[in-house]
């Protein structure tokens, strides 16, 4: 049996979200760079030349790469074989509220959804807690900007629907988007498991790097479709034109029922942000 002291858990995450939101991750800043060499619109191009710009000043200067630092998203995969030696939420939220006031990220959190007075500290953060095999724990921080957020949808499909069904859901959902959401964005999609279920999976998905397709060929290849059908849209880097409106998809998916066929799309802007470490 391992043990992992409170204290750890709130160092390590406040560091982690320091470091999401200061840099980006490899796989997506490489897939933003193989997109502005492939990029033929020359509007376009000079955009994600601006955006890489923005990427690099934020790593020499150690400063957010995007203004929105986002609701302070906490995967937590905890081993079986770990005991976690005082209170386990509190000790992840400490971490945020250190992390956002140590980096002096913006605190964008509300206490409350209608009444709108912000917690000051970014607090409390959304932990989505694994139980898995072993004596690691592995944490991941996603800071999620509602500015992409906001442009994600859920629908639930009929079983008839099928595969096209899917695919118009998702193309739909970008075209309705446009510029919103400040592309090229990056899509985390989830099919099957519940109304609840569809939306974990599609936020679960943007975790994956863009460099790792489906390990199910049928979905691999379905995401490579999906990434050529979006991209046909032309709604390009900020929306003013071009080939690049997404850098890369993920599906994940799950049993459903019989009798339906529940779809997410998880929207996330080119500043995919996450940041990992196992304890």
């Amino acid at each position: 049996m391992k043990t992992i002291s409170a204290a750890a858990l709130t160092d390590t995450v406040a560091k982690l979200c320091i470091k999401a939101n200061t840099t980006l991750p490899q796989d997506v800043a490489a897939a933003l760079e193989a997109s502005r060499q492939a990029e033929p619109w020359p509007l376009a191009q000079k955009t994600l030349e601006l955006l890489e710009d923005n990427l690099s000043l934020a790593r020499e200067k150690n400063l957010p790469i995007c203004q929105d630092t986002g609701m302070a998203c906490v995967f937590v995969e905890l081993g079986q074989e770990v005991h976690i030696e005082g209170d386990f939420e509190q000790a992840i939220h400490e971490g945020v509220r250190r992390g956002y006031g140590e980096g002096y990220l913006r605190k964008s959190i509300v206490a409350d959804p209608l009444r709108r007075v912000n917690t000051g500290d970014n607090t409390p953060a959304a932990i989505t807690l694994r139980l898995v095999p072993g004596e690691q724990c592995r944490i991941t921080v996603a800071p999620k900007g509602f500015g992409s957020e906001n442009m994600s949808r859920l629908g639930m499909l009929k079983p008839a629907d099928g595969v096209e069904g899917v695919k118009k859901f998702v193309v739909e959902t970008v075209k309705l988007a446009g510029p919103n959401p400040c592309p090229p964005t990056v899509l985390g999609i989830g099919i099957g498991g519940s109304f609840d279920k569809v939306a974990a999976l599609a936020k679960h998905a943007l975790l994956r790097p863009l460099d790792q397709p489906n390990p199910d060929p049928y979905y691999a290849q379905l995401e490579q479709e999906l990434l050529r059908e979006v991209n046909a849209l032309g709604i390009g880097p900020q929306g003013f034109g071009g080939k690049t409106t997404c850098l890369g998809l993920a599906i994940e998916t799950a049993p459903t029922h019989v009798a339906g066929l529940p779809v997410a799309v998880n929207v996330s802007c080119h500043v995919t942000r996450r940041a990992s470490a196992v304890l």
